[in-house]
């Protein structure tokens, strides 16, 4: 008799050597570098490098990098008409849709080389960025900002979203969002990538269907909907009263407990910093101690401790981040997860095809002719 997971919960999928996690200890890391050291540390385009090539890249391969990346940001003529076309669109259903297309003016789309897919994966870290930054721009009626080939990869998104160019605090805080973001081991939108990518579908196919999963609130939409109750509130005790009165009747304070993790999530704990930082800087400190309120008042309730989307939702708010592009920027960072992942399985490919547990009556129904039905 075999045993069901419910949601797979505990099941080994596969193997990796991209993304270690403990969830008792509360560690997490990318290919052996703990996720404090290279937020501390890393820039972003570090990060990208690691997780593609399994090293830190020495300060050539870096600069090749960051040519690469900048190159590329420029979208297809036809994508850009597709923004234009649906500015009034949910941003998921625009990103998910313009990525797609992104294929269709890939000449290399069906190769599927090794080089091949390397080169597609620079295309789609670059050009997702774009299509949020783009998109944000047309929905607007604001022109269109073209992207700086001197800034990196967090500031020239944060300069073509918002048309100014970041201070030095600000690309870091963005960068260090990204870094923390960027993977998660088989989270479901990495396991949905890695299903589509397991069939031998293209790069294109498998990241499309990551970011339909990430569009679920249960995976990417949840620091959307903290910073919704945050802006309701009048301040730190109406805070405490609101996660009181909410668990008092059953219902998930957003932001809060990890099917992995049974301690603090060590993303938080950064983003808890950048909040604080963000906050003073913006004049958005409010949003900071009214989190802190309340995360203080769920682990007296509940005993349970923020996770990744809590205040990641502050942070991207004083960053000046709209509302409803929070899930959309999640993507952006985690593109750089989701290529790496599809890329190691089509390394060691084997098609991903597990069972089920069928409850049904399993054979032997007697046909009955539809007149007598």
């Amino acid at each position: 008799m075999s045993t069901i997971a419910a949601g797979l919960e505990g099941v080994v999928a596969g193997e990796s050597e991209i993304c270690y996690i403990d969830g008792y200890q509360g560690i997490l890391s990318y290919r052996g570098y703990n996720i404090h050291t290279l937020a501390d540390h890393a820039q972003f385009e570090e990060v990208i490098f690691l997780l593609w090539n399994g090293w830190l890249p020495k300060r050539a391969e870096l600069d090749q990098l960051k040519k690469d990346l900048a190159a590329e940001r420029g979208l297809p003529g036809p994508v850009v008409d597709f923004l234009k076309a649906n500015a009034n669109a949910n941003p998921m259903d625009l990103l998910r849709t313009a990525v797609s297309m992104l294929s269709l003016y890939d000449a290399e789309a069906q190769d599927m080389s090794t080089e091949a897919n390397h080169r597609k994966a620079v295309r789609l870290m670059s050009q997702t960025a774009s299509i949020v930054t783009t998109f944000d721009r047309v929905r607007q009626g604001k022109p269109v900002v073209d992207p700086d080939p001197a800034l990196g990869f967090s500031a020239n998104f944060l300069y073509t979203l918002t048309g100014k160019r970041p201070d030095d605090i600000m690309e870091r805080a963005f960068d260090v969002a990204m870094t923390l973001h960027a993977d998660h081991e088989l989270n479901a939108s990495t396991f949905a990538a890695r299903v589509t990518a397991a069939t031998l579908s293209d790069i294109y196919s498998s990241v499309t269907a990551g970011i339909g999963a990430l569009k679920g609130p249960l995976h990417g939409g949840a620091n959307q909907d903290v910073i919704r109750v945050l802006l309701d509130l009048g301040g730190e005790d109406a805070a405490a009263d609101r996660v009181r009165d909410t668990l008092a009747r059953k219902i998930k304070m957003p932001g809060f407990g990890h099917r992995v993790y049974r301690t603090e999530d060590p993303r938080a704990t950064h983003l808890r910093v950048l909040s604080e930082e963000l906050g003073k800087r913006t004049g958005q400190e409010k949003l900071y101690l009214m989190s802190l309120r309340m995360e203080e008042t769920v682990k007296e309730v509940k005993k349970l401790n923020p996770n990744v989307d809590f205040y990641s939702a502050s942070t991207y708010y004083s960053l000046g981040i709209p509302i409803d592009l929070f899930t959309p920027v999640f993507a952006v960072s985690r593109m750089s997860g989701w290529t790496a992942h599809v890329l190691e399985q089509y390394s060691n490919n084997r098609l991903i095809r597990p069972r089920a547990e069928y409850k049904g009556n399993p054979d032997g129904q007697t046909w009955i002719p539809i007149e007598k039905r």
